[in-house]
C-alpha cells in the first residue's frame, strides 16, 4: 500500500462514544519526538494549529493565536468565519509528559472544554489519539470535530511534506459531512 492509500485508510471521522467527547485517532509517521515537536514548538505548532508558546508546567496558563486563514494553501476566508481569524484563546495546561500526553483547556472558566492529544508507538509510525470533551451544545461539536479533521488534515500534510489544501474550504466540507454524523445536526 502506498503512503496516500495508508493516510487515507485512517482518515477517519471523528465519534461520540460518549456524550460531549470526540475521539480522534490519525497515524502520523514518525518517531514520536518529531510529532511531540509539531504539538509543542510555537513554529511547527503555528504551521498547522495555532501559534503561541505551550507551556510546560500543569496549571499554568498560556494563550494560543488562530490564524486558519494561514494554513496550507492561501484560500478565502468566507464571510461567517472572519471573526475566528486573528483569534486569541486563553487555555491552562493540564498535563505535561513528554513526548507522549499533553493536555490543557480550550478556553477558561465555566464555559471551557478540554483536549487531550496522546501519542504512542505504531507499526506504521506514530498513533495519535485526541480527546475533546466538555462538549455541550451541537454547534460546538459540530465546530470542533470539523476543526480538529480539518487541523489534523493540515498536519499529516505537513508531516508527508504536502503542501496543505486552504483551511477553510477543507473546513466546510468536513462541516457539511459532521452535521450528517453528529446528533441533532442533520
Amino acid at each position: 500500500m502506498n503512503k496516500t492509500a495508508e493516510i487515507e485508510s485512517v482518515d477517519s471521522f471523528g465519534s461520540y462514544s460518549e456524550p460531549g467527547t470526540l475521539h480522534l485517532e490519525r497515524i502520523l509517521p514518525g518517531p514520536v519526538e518529531r510529532v511531540w515537536a509539531y504539538l509543542t514548538e510555537p513554529e511547527k505548532c503555528a504551521k498547522w494549529f495555532a501559534s503561541g508558546v505551550m507551556a510546560t508546567t500543569v496549571g499554568t496558563t498560556f494563550e494560543l493565536l488562530f490564524n486558519n486563514q494561514t494554513l496550507g494553501k492561501s484560500g478565502e476566508t468566507p464571510e461567517r468565519f472572519r471573526k475566528y481569524e486573528n483569534k486569541t484563546m486563553s487555555s491552562t495546561l493540564t498535563r505535561y509528559e513528554p513526548p507522549h500526553a499533553l493536555g490543557f483547556t480550550f478556553g477558561t472558566g465555566p464555559d471551557s472544554s478540554e483536549v487531550l492529544f496522546e501519542l504512542r508507538p505504531h507499526a506504521k509510525g506514530v498513533l495519535l489519539t485526541i480527546k475533546h470533551w466538555k462538549l455541550t451544545t451541537s454547534e460546538g461539536k459540530l465546530n470542533v470535530s470539523a476543526g480538529w479533521h480539518t487541523h489534523l488534515a493540515v498536519l499529516t500534510d505537513l508531516l508527508n511534506e504536502r503542501t496543505p489544501a486552504p483551511f477553510w474550504a477543507r473546513f466546510e466540507s468536513l462541516e457539511r459531512e459532521y452535521r450528517k454524523l453528529i446528533p441533532g445536526l442533520s
